[in-house]
């Protein structure tokens, strides 16, 4: 099996392997992990997480710059402490994304605030506590933040949201940076909000921020919106004496790790094979080749460069380890029923993306067929499955199987649909395995409802 554990990879350098054909991440025994803590089962490597944000960093050292870690990726408290002990700063969605990173040991003041529907209660909260900023993403929002900033006789300090029109050749529904979508101002629109937030005493003008889209996996959509963005970064930087330039997040993941070059194929976010420019392989996007490609580009400007990568730092990080209870055949198809589900990972069901999966203890002495399966978990939806006439090796009732990067929108996104206990999550330092959530029971699942 090909786990990449020294790649460059962007998004493939993990530490989950096989010793003696059993699933490790890093030196614990996911099989025993499971049998201990029951499944479904996310588990997630602390140095993972740690390499992705310590990589990235590194790589961008000749800048002034800041990694904000996405909150919305994965909200586990102990993996926005491990983030906060490498003094990363967080970019959130919600007031309650903030009381989490305060409540992990994250620092307000490197906290940006994004999203274009912030309540009054929310940004009361954020000026509370003290953010480094708000995103603003329309003049609506323009005037709330100032209205609350004035009641409250503070100073809000904001950057608006650009929507550079740039497509950025990903799902439908995780582009965020054309005109098609909620997110941002319009580019030609941008400097009159400017010179009107001037006139609003309680805004503090400190920056500019954009945000293409997500699961990018070339560099080029990226070094597009830069290079459109770079005149009015040094505009507003001259007129207004802003601090800093956003460039968002989107760093992709490999989700599928082979990479067909024979068939000048390659494999993107959501599993759909896409055929390669001037019929070359593409090769994955490598932390390198995006440092290379901006640095240039940002370092004239003389400003902060802020960052807002998620999936990139836990994505490959996590693995969502489920049982295999029933095997079943029907007159057209091979079922793999497993005890996970939609509720537990919901993008194969929404996004229709692929997760490799994977034998947590694999049989090298038998002999190794592949079938193509459906796994499937026991919503009562159609929509309910992990992968489509997907090769398996043989599997046997009982078995656990791993579905890889599901560090990133797993459990995040879970829900409790038919009623189902959300898993619990261990986080993995070395040998040292601890539970970081446990899982629901039946009383939490009605707890706050009344008869």
């Amino acid at each position: 099996m090909a786990f990449c554990r020294a790649s460059n990879y962007i998004g493939t350098m993990h530490d989950f392997h096989y010793r003696q054909g059993r699933l490790f991440c890093e030196g614990a025994d996911v099989e025993s992990l499971a049998l201990r803590h029951g499944t479904p089962l996310y588990v997630y490597s602390r140095r993972t997480i740690e390499n992705h944000f310590t990589r990235l960093d590194r790589a961008l050292a000749p800048l002034d710059h800041t990694i904000c870690y996405a909150v919305k990726a994965n909200s586990n408290l102990a993996i926005l402490t491990t983030l906060a002990r490498l003094k990363a700063g967080f970019d959130i969605v919600s007031g309650g994304e903030l009381y989490r990173v305060v409540r992990a040991g994250g620092d307000p003041a490197r906290c940006v605030f994004a999203g274009v529907g912030k309540t009054e209660e929310e940004i009361r909260y954020a000026l509370r506590v003290g953010i480094h900023c708000f995103n603003v993403e329309s003049a609506s929002e323009l005037d709330r933040i100032h209205r609350t900033a004035v009641a409250m006789r503070k100073k809000a300090p904001i950057a608006l949201r650009v929507n550079p029109d740039v497509e950025a050749h990903t799902h439908a529904k995780i582009t965020t940076g054309t005109y098609e979508n909620k997110f941002g101002i319009a580019y030609e629109e941008i400097t009159g909000m400017y010179e009107r937030a001037t006139r609003l005493p309680a805004l503090w003008l400190r920056g500019v921020q954009m945000h293409i889209g997500s699961q990018i996996t070339t560099v080029a959509p990226f070094v597009k919106a830069v290079r459109k963005m770079l005149p009015l970064a040094r505009a507003l930087r001259d007129r207004h004496g802003i601090e800093f330039f956003s460039i968002g997040g989107g760093i992709g993941i490999v989700y599928r790790p082979a990479l067909e070059s024979g068939n000048h194929r390659w494999w993107n976010a959501t599993g759909a094979i896409r055929p390669c420019a001037a019929g070359r392989a593409a090769l994955p996007l490598t932390i390198d080749l995006y440092a290379r490609a901006l640095i240039p580009l940002l370092k004239p400007l003389g400003m902060r460069i802020l960052l807002e990568p998620g999936r990139f730092i836990v994505g490959n990080a996590g693995i969502l380890v489920t049982r295999v209870e029933f095997l079943k055949q029907t007159g057209r198809k091979h079922f793999v029923i497993v005890d996970a589900a939609m509720n537990d990972l919901v993008r194969p069901a929404f996004y229709d993306s692929y997760h490799q999966i994977v034998p947590v203890r694999r049989n090298h002495r038998a002999q190794i067929t592949n079938r193509k399966s459906d796994v499937v978990g026991p919503i009562c939806e159609s929509g309910d499955y992990f992968a489509k006439d997907r090769p398996l090796e043989s599997v046997r009732e009982g078995d656990f199987l791993a579905l890889m990067s599901a560090g990133a929108y797993g459990f995040a996104m879970a829900s409790n649909y038919n009623t189902r206990p959300r898993p619990a999550e261990i986080l993995v330092s070395g040998k040292s395995a601890r539970m970081v959530r446990r899982r629901e029971t039946p009383a939490d699942l009605v707890r706050g409802e009344t008869r």
